[in-house]
């Protein structure tokens, strides 16, 4: 083990010089090392390891760069309407004579812009819609992320409250199997009280194994999803304000559900791009008209039939006009099947309205539910603490047998991890709910944050 940056610094002193110029270069890394590991030592807060985890997470990282190739995707249909400009040269040269030899040198500048191209138009429109959809799809990801981190948050949480309640239980079954051992030696209990609280005493310790390792695997799980391999989050405060986190009406949340939800914008945004299919699809019966300008110029210093020189300079402007007369019934097929693709976005849309609907319904009561399930915990943690108390002043006067006692504890601490893990799931059924409805962000967790101790 390395010693402290204190005793370090201490240890190098009573050295001799010679001695001391080596280690005294290894103070800074000591240093470092020591904060490091103080780093990690410290518990991290829901919204440290969101923060860690959209910097770390390879399927946001993987809906972050979509959306960037979108949006230079959608950029390059600004060439249908912009200038196009190219320039062309040749130069050939030849021998004559012996003593001459000729070239010709040719150079044109072309440019062209598009007046009336209506197809061209519609791809445009369509591009301006395809960048709304690529934010509506990180806004998915983002709001998954969010619920699958504090799923993994909330799931070590609960799972390392289970482990303090089971330890917890085997400190009181412990005390209960001594004072049944002791009962037995002074002969006011049988052999069976300590048998029962031996067989106690065994499961709750298959039980504390089994709770370690879940623990470590939901650990773990978190830890991957941050890219932190020494996670540690912080505790909820147990006696939260549960009033803060009470939805409101039910309608209101399906009202901003089937406006705000970002599916849903982009089923809408995929019903317009339709439309503008089809309307493409009609522009291959319309004409094109494009504006164009040639700049050509010449030179020649002779042939092989004339040794004169020539040059000529020329200009063009004019309109380019292309007039479709019959493509083979390509273009009215081509109609149909956009309007037959139309018809399914729109219903894709409607699909979308009922599902997000259901889901937003499924969880303002699943709130609802873990709203009722921790009052209805609570009062039965006081009533199993109540019935805990009763059984062993029962057992002491001789009117309760030892196997009561432990069934009490067990329903005890049972009730506590249960009530326990119903506050994480009213804190996660609230996340669930905004993000149902489309309007999860990670400002959200803020809200969490502030409970944590």
């Amino acid at each position: 083990m390395l010693p402290g940056p204190k005793n370090f610094y201490l240890m190098t002193e009573k050295l001799p010089m010679t001695q001391q110029l080596p280690l005294l270069r290894l103070r800074p890394l000591v240093l470092l090392m020591a904060i490091g590991l103080a780093g990690a030592a410290q518990a991290q807060s829901l919204v440290d390891l969101y923060s860690a985890a959209r910097d770390f997470d390879a399927t946001y990282q993987s809906a972050k760069a979509q959306n960037e190739a979108n949006l230079y995707k959608a950029d390059q249909t600004m060439a249908l309407i912009l200038p196009k400009v190219g320039i062309n040269a040749t130069w050939s040269a030849g021998l004559a004579q012996a003593d001459r030899t000729f070239n010709n040198n040719t150079m044109t500048l072309d440019a062209s812009q598009a007046v009336y191209r209506p197809a061209d138009e519609a791809s445009f429109a369509q591009s301006r819609k395809a960048v709304q959809q690529a934010a509506s799809a990180l806004q998915t990801a983002e709001q998954e992320l969010i619920l699958r981190l504090s799923q993994a948050y909330f799931d070590v949480l609960a799972s390392t409250d289970s482990l303090e309640f089971v330890k917890a239980q085997k400190v009181a079954v412990q005390e209960q199997l001594a004072a049944a051992k002791r009962n037995f030696e002074v002969g006011t209990s049988t052999i069976t009280d300590a048998r029962e609280a031996q067989a106690r005493f065994d499961l709750v310790l298959a039980q504390e194994i089994a709770a370690e390792n879940d623990l470590r695997v939901k650990t773990l799980a978190l830890a991957q999803l941050v890219g932190k391999p020494d996670v540690k989050p912080l505790a909820v405060a147990p006696g939260f304000n549960l009033s803060e986190f009470s939805p409101a009406d039910m309608n209101e949340w399906l009202t901003i559900g089937q406006t705000e939800h970002p599916s849903i914008r982009q089923l809408n945004l995929a019903l317009e791009v339709a439309r503008l299919e089809t309307q493409k699809a009609n522009a291959g019966n319309m004409p094109t008209v494009d504006l164009v300008a040639r700049y050509q110029t010449t030179t020649n210093n002779g042939s092989v039939a004339s040794p004169l020189f020539a040059g000529s300079n020329a200009y063009t402007l004019g309109f380019n006009v292309n007039l479709p007369l019959f493509a083979g019934y390509s273009i009215q097929n081509r109609v149909k099947e956009t309007l037959s693709l139309e018809e399914k976005a729109r219903a894709d849309l409607e699909a979308a309205q009922r599902n997000v609907a259901q889901a937003t319904r499924a969880a303002f009561m699943g709130v609802d539910s873990a709203l009722g399930q921790v009052r209805a915990y609570e009062a039965a943690a006081i009533s199993s603490q109540s019935a805990l108390d009763a059984n062993k002043l029962g057992y002491q006067v001789g009117v309760r047998i030892n196997i009561d006692v432990l069934n009490s504890q067990s329903q005890l601490y049972d009730t506590k991890a249960k009530l326990s893990k119903s506050r994480y799931d009213v804190l996660m059924g609230n996340l669930k709910l905004r993000q149902a409805s489309g309007i999860l962000k990670s400002a959200d967790l803020q809200a969490i944050n502030a409970l944590l101790r």
